[in-house]
């Protein structure tokens, strides 16, 4: 046989060889009505259809095709039948097993997903499943579960999930009053009715939901004192009653209520902090109606000048009253800012009413009180809403006996305020009080990766600030009142505490003025940053000179800190090297010394711009000297050799006794200083050898800690011993990108070992905004988005943190300014090779299923960004549906009506018309502005 060119392609003994071509087995035909969804015509061989379902076969033996093809489903039925009774079994063994319900309804899911076993042959093949056939079907597990475990609250949760497909509000809302009733005792179900009242935007009131708020601590405080004698406590209730109260701070202060929000906490400080003893023994009800003629009496409260607190107040009214004293006046702040409201009429209305509401919510935020020296009454406030009655606050107080709780509810006050606090104190839950668009700055990230400031703050609006997306922060700190405010609650809470707590409060205080100067360096602003720089550097010295401060190294370390942002390099040295030379000979042993003296050498390495030399700078001889446990030596202009062959082996054998030995009580510490010490032999080693001999010992200190943690924690029998060394780690983990960041900055050197240290960190703490602006940051670098896409994926499929979903939006988001940039580049004519609606389209795709998660659904962060980026588009139509969206799941949002009368101005009346029906605070009525506009 030839082909066309001739040639013999088959010979006739070729044709006995069975190897020389492939059997076709002749099938007879089947019968065409019996087609299935791979084989819709009936047309393939078995063999095709076989492999069409993804099933091969090894066997080279003719197969009847309609076996081949029933095969594969009747195993999949029988599997999923053989699970159905396996479920059933279990919760007809055991009806008391709540994990064996809860799976069941679980797979209902899955048995959707496969050909349904109880399915008609015609529906095993099409696999059309309605979701409400779905839904009833948990629904009706789920009955059964309740009936057998009528106590239990995780189902009935549940149930009521499942129910919310189905019911009308008013229903729900019954449901859940009846679930509320008979669980009164139970703080994570109050947490999640709160939850739900306050996004249900149909009956949505601030008033409303302020009184339940109310109405839940109340109950919680009568089951803690035991006066609901119906139901027991519940373990964790006390520190769940608080989260549910600075939940309603922010609830309140995110409604625009700023002054009732601001009263609350001053109430429960006094009411926690203040106590008189002859109260102490009443139930938590009792004690509030002794604290309320206190609180009506007109005496200072706490942040108030001349606050004396509640117990003082009831021993001298037994006593007879106090006796006036002229107020002193020592006002030396020269910054007054009370400039007339309007300063431009010509701009468009909806512009002026930006602006006066914001001014009055910056300056306007504490509670308005009658000042006798003025001889002012009650009747004289202007606005009403501006005076706070005991009865909106009475049912919110609580009693808190735990230290720990008590100290946290100082410093939640602090940060509402908008000063930084060390530790992060926000409960998980608190997605629903983000709101401010500040997760992304990367606070002098870019400029110095290794001292960068990390704030605890961001993501929330501090009190006072309610700024437009567009707009951005309009002042940095608060004005004149507000500092002094503050100040005047510092100087209460001085009183309270002594010894470690008290220098803890003066390092809060410090870090308030330093992220201030921060802040002026962010925006560029010399003549605010000089006037700043005066003022922390005043309060820095002040704090420095009480005698309980002298000698705390951290509040040096921070003066220091301080000095080097403002630029006074020579005289922040001084200060670094005075601590060093008073701080004695511990050196490594010393957490203060070793964090001192890193924060010193990462300042120093930060001026270098190369690590050529490094051997013999000033941050090789304080990392020397910390390693030689001697008196400080201030720098000479050279380091010895030999000094750096003998701290070498100091900090290997300090690092390998630290990671040998076992635990000790203090675990806080023990964690801070094994940190503190891997940075510095870690950066001492980048600088005498390189950076491949830093990396490994953060790769070595990384590999034990995640060996050690949990096995160190289950010989001392200590719960707390997991979370200090999973701590350690992260923080450990931080400073490795840091050193990697800085490293690529100065010298070339591969992106990957950032990209891999990034992505397992990640992988481990999902929720840190350091490690993902790192990461986005290094992703601008790269042209391929596809390996980061997945990562992104894997990382929000496997956590609940709302952080991987915001900072894959912000790098879609960066990646498509990029592309715009490119393409509107003046080069001539660009030819697009990325589409750019693919890109809008992914974003938009983001979006939606951010806020469909269970954390983003009620997160005013969220839907900011996503009608900033549809308004962004152009999309006006769409925008406004989208914000009417956002409003039925955040109705309690101030932000977002603020944003909407810049997006939609035209629409300026409805939208307040709207604020006022849902009680929102509206600080500048329309019929007000027309008379100032008049004037």
């Amino acid at each position: 046989m030839l082909n066309a060119d001739g040639i013999l392609v088959c010979s006739k003994s070729s044709s006995s060889d069975p190897a020389a071509f492939v059997p076709v087995f002749q099938m007879e035909a089947e019968d065409p009505s019996d087609t299935t969804e791979v084989n819709p015509l009936g047309i393939y061989d078995p063999s095709t259809t076989v492999w069409l379902q993804g099933n091969g076969s090894k066997s080279t033996e003719p197969v009847n095709a309609q076996q081949a093809v029933q095969e594969p489903v009747i195993n999949m039925n029988s599997i999923l039948m053989t699970k159905v009774e396996e479920h059933n079994k279990k919760v007809r063994e055991n009806p008391r097993d709540i994990n064996a319900w809860m799976e069941f309804v679980s797979f209902q899911d899955e048995l959707m997903r496969g050909p349904s076993p109880y399915a008609s042959k015609g529906e095993q093949e099409v696999r059309r499943k309605s979701l409400k056939l779905i839904l009833e079907k948990k629904l009706a597990i789920l009955e059964r579960a309740i009936e057998s475990n009528p106590s239990n609250v995780d189902l009935k949760l549940a149930r009521l999930k499942i129910c919310a497909e189905f019911w009308e509000p008013p229903a729900l809302i019954k449901e859940w009053q009846k679930l509320i009733f008979l669980h009164p005792n139970n703080p994570e179900l109050w947490k999640k009715y709160l939850l739900f009242c306050q996004s249900q935007f149909t009956t949505f009131s601030v008033s409303k939901i302020n009184s339940l708020y109310g109405k839940c601590l109340t109950t919680l405080a009568a089951v803690q004192d035991g006066s609901m004698v119906s139901h027991p406590l519940l373990p964790g209730t006390e520190e769940a009653m608080l989260a549910i109260f600075i939940q309603q701070c922010h609830f309140l202060r995110q409604a625009g209520h700023s002054e009732k929000a601001v009263s609350l906490f001053q109430a429960l400080i006094d009411f926690t902090f203040f106590k008189p003893d002859s109260v102490k023994d009443l139930p938590t009800r009792g004690q509030v109606e002794f604290f309320e003629p206190f609180w009506d009496s007109g005496e200072p409260r706490i942040g108030e000048k001349g606050a004396r607190g509640w117990k003082a107040w009831m021993h001298q009214q037994e006593k007879g009253g106090w006796i006036a004293l002229k107020p002193d006046d020592d006002d030396d702040d020269e910054e007054i800012d009370e400039d007339q409201e309007i300063k431009d009429k010509t701009l468009p209305k909806w512009h002026i009413w930006l602006d006066v509401e914001y001014s009055r919510e910056a300056r306007h935020w504490l509670p308005w009180r009658p000042d006798k020296t003025k001889k002012e009454m009650e009747e004289d406030c202007e606005d009403p809403e501006r005076q706070v009655l005991f009865d909106d606050l009475g049912p919110s107080l609580i009693q808190l006996s735990n230290p720990d709780l008590q100290r946290q509810l100082l410093y939640s006050f602090l940060q509402f305020l908008g000063v930084p606090c060390t530790s992060k104190l926000f409960p998980s839950n608190l997605y629903i009080a983000m709101d401010e668009n500040n997760i992304f700055e990367s606070v002098l990230s870019d400029e110095k990766p290794l001292t960068s400031v990390e704030f605890p703050l961001s993501g929330f609006n501090s009190i006072g600030h309610m700024d437009t997306m567009l707009r951005g922060r309009h002042h940095i700190g608060h004005y004149k009142e507000g500092e002094e405010f503050i100040q005047n609650v510092f100087h209460v809470l001085f009183l309270l505490f002594s010894g470690k707590e008290k220098s803890n409060l003066s390092i809060c205080w410090l870090q308030y003025e330093i992220s201030k100067v921060v802040q002026c360096l962010q925006a560029k602003k010399k003549k605010k940053l000089k006037a700043q720089g005066r003022k922390s550097k005043k309060l820095a010295k002040n704090l420095l000179k009480a005698p309980d401060n002298r000698n705390h190294l951290s509040l040096w370390k921070l003066y220091a800190y301080l000095e080097w942002l403002l630029g006074n390099i020579d005289d922040a040295r001084k200060v670094f090297d005075t601590a060093l030379c008073t701080a004695g000979t511990e050196g490594l042993k010393s957490p203060q010394i070793c964090s001192l003296s890193l924060l010193y050498a990462q300042l120093e390495v930060e001026l270098l711009e190369s690590i050529e030399g490094a051997v013999m700078s000033r941050a090789v001889h304080i990392l020397t000297k910390l390693a030689e446990s001697g008196p400080y030596v201030p720098y000479s202009g050279q380091v010895l050799a030999v000094n750096v062959l003998k701290a070498r082996k100091t900090y290997e054998h300090a690092l390998q006794d630290y990671l040998s030995k076992p635990p000790v009580s203090d675990q806080v510490g023990d964690a801070n200083q094994l940190v503190n010490l891997v940075g510095c032999y870690a950066l001492f080693q980048y600088l005498t050898v390189g950076i491949d001999a830093a990396v490994l010992i953060y790769a070595q200190t990384s590999e034990k800690l995640e060996a050690l943690g949990p096995q160190k924690c289950e010989n001392t029998g200590e719960n707390f011993g997991i979370r200090n060394f999973s701590t350690a780690l992260e923080a450990v983990t931080l400073l490795h990108t840091n050193l990697l960041r800085f490293h690529m900055k100065i010298s070339v050197y591969p992106l990957n070992p950032l990209r891999e240290a990034l992505t397992e960190a990640l992988k481990r703490y999902p929720s840190n905004r350091s490690l993902w602006r790192s990461y986005i940051h290094i992703q601008r670098k790269s042209h391929s988005a596809s390996k980061a896409r997945r990562f992104f994926d894997g990382v929000t499929r496997s956590t609940n943190s709302l952080e991987p979903w915001l900072f894959a939006i912000q790098a879609e988001q960066m990646r498509k300014k990029l592309i715009e940039n490119v393409q509107r580049a003046d080069v001539g004519e660009i030819h697009s090779t990325i589409p750019e609606t693919g890109l809008t389209n992914r974003i938009v795709a983001l979006f939606e299923h951010a806020v469909q998660s269970e954390n983003g659904t009620h997160c005013p962060l969220l839907w900011r960004m996503y009608l900033n980026f549809l308004t962004s588009l152009g999309k006006k139509e769409k925008s406004r549906g989208l914000f009417y969206k956002a409003l039925q799941n955040c109705p309690w949002a101030k932000v977002l009506y603020m944003d909407a009368v810049e997006y939609f101005p035209d629409h300026l009346q409805e939208t307040l018309d709207l604020m006022t029906e849902k009680e929102l605070r509206v600080r500048v009525p329309v019929e007000e502005l027309d008379l100032l506009l008049e004037v």
